[in-house]
C-alpha cells in the first residue's frame, strides 16, 4: 500500500478539537517543574485505510506534514453502521461498512494547521 493512500482524511469534531491542547495534568506539571514546555503533546485524529499498521501511519503523517514529528500512534478500529432507506419499493437495507481512526501524539509546538478549528 502506498503512502498517499494510507490516511483518508482527518476527523474536526469538538472533541477531537479538545485533544489539540494539552491536558491539565500536562499543564500542572509543567507548572510544579516536572515536565518541560517541549513535553506538552497535541493529539490529532485521522480515518485510515483498514489494512493500514501505526508504522505506516506514522511515515504518512510525517510524509503529509513535513514539520511534525510523530511521538505515538494508537489506532481503533470503528464498527459500521447499517442503514435503512425507505424507497417506493419497500425498505432497502445497506451493508454496515466498518472503518478505522488512528489518534496520533506530536509535541504541542507542531500544528497541522489543516485540522485546526
Amino acid at each position: 500500500m502506498e503512502l498517499t493512500e494510507v490516511i483518508r482524511r482527518g476527523i474536526v469534531t469538538e472533541k477531537t478539537v479538545a485533544m489539540q491542547e494539552p491536558t491539565a495534568s500536562q499543564k500542572r506539571s509543567v507548572e510544579k517543574g516536572w515536565k518541560t514546555e517541549d513535553q506538552l503533546t497535541h493529539k490529532y485524529v485521522f480515518e485510515v485505510a483498514l489494512t493500514a499498521n501505526k508504522i505506516q501511519i506514522r511515515q504518512a503523517v510525517e510524509l503529509m506534514f513535513p514539520d511534525v514529528k510523530v511521538l505515538g500512534v494508537n489506532t481503533m478500529r470503528m464498527p459500521g453502521k447499517a442503514r435503512t432507506m425507505r424507497t417506493r419499493r419497500g425498505y432497502r437495507r445497506s451493508e454496515p461498512k466498518p472503518w478505522k481512526k488512528a489518534i496520533v501524539t506530536v509535541r504541542a509546538t507542531d500544528i497541522i494547521p489543516q485540522l485546526q478549528p
